[in-house]
């Protein structure tokens, strides 16, 4: 009940005009200001700077450049597993899909189909499988990569609402990541298929992709798809594929008796992209 009167203000605010806002702010290159700006950021959420390729506040044009920094080479080695953490942030939920409901927090589920925008047969691919839910925050390195290595086959543009994804919010608003915007990419890989969902929210300014560039905006309230048949992408484990300009979520949905998950993972903890989040589960012959 407290999470839901905490998150009442949410149903109430004007979150698509505030994001808009947010990201032509973000995208302004305002010299000085902007820099102001970069160091109250870094004050006020403890960035630290020392792992960018770029330490310096002041090199950075816009809000967005330093938002979506590069790491120096050798900041975030890939850990020898077969599944690795695709972002730095902190686990949401993780665990089994029950058929096709997902945990979103206690007391909250979705299904997978609500969450891939309606397709029950891509939701089928994962039935009874794995899923990942990991939030970024103010503070993180805002890049995302691939857990495992895949080749691109579709990409689909959901669009929905702008609710924060912080675990407040999770706790008090249903369906929370079935409900707000998203950018739900599909891999095919040597087990079969796997699905990396990008999830907006509130001021954050736009999500894009390493083949796409930047995928929303526009947000013409209509679900947009892209196929890769012909030209799929193909992309190593650890590759970057995409980015949050101001933060977000990310949800990976695997396939059943495919992903063994790190024993030492819980929800609360913080990760880093790189470390290790699971392993191959070997069939016996």
């Amino acid at each position: 009940m407290l999470e839901r009167l905490a998150v009442l203000p949410q149903y109430l605010m004007p979150k698509q005009a505030l994001t808009i806002l947010a990201g032509k702010l973000a995208a302004s290159e305002s010299g000085n200001l902007t820099t102001h700006v970069i160091r109250w950021f870094v004050r006020r959420y403890g960035v630290d700077l020392g792992e960018a390729a770029d330490a310096d506040p002041a090199s950075y044009r816009s809000f967005n450049e330093f938002f979506t920094r590069p790491l120096r080479p050798g900041a975030r080695p890939l850990a020898d597993a077969d599944f690795i953490c695709p972002v730095d942030g902190a686990i949401s939920q993780f665990g089994a899909i029950d058929r096709d409901q997902v945990l979103q927090a206690k007391g909250h589920h979705y299904t997978t189909t609500a969450l891939l925008g309606g397709d029950a047969g891509l939701a089928a691919r994962f039935s009874d499988g794995a899923f990942a839910t990991l939030y970024l925050s103010p503070r993180d390195y805002h890049r995302i990569h691939m857990p495992v290595a895949g080749r691109l086959r579709r990409m689909i543009h959901v669009p929905g609402a702008l609710f924060s994804v912080n675990p407040t919010t999770a706790r008090g608003v249903p369906g929370l990541f079935a409900r707000n915007e998203r950018v739900v990419c599909v891999f095919d890989c040597d087990f079969g298929s796997f699905v990396l969902v990008l999830v907006g929210a509130t001021i954050v300014g736009s999500m894009a992709t390493v083949w796409h560039g930047t995928v929303s905006p526009p947000r013409s309230g209509v679900p947009r798809e892209w196929s890769y048949d012909a030209q799929a992408p193909d992309l190593g484990k650890g590759d970057e594929m995409g980015r949050f300009l101001l933060g977000s979520t990310v949800v990976m949905l695997f396939p059943a008796d495919v992903l063994r998950f790190n024993p030492a993972w819980s929800p609360a903890r913080q990760v880093r992209m790189g470390e290790a989040m699971g392993e191959r589960i070997r069939r016996r012959p």
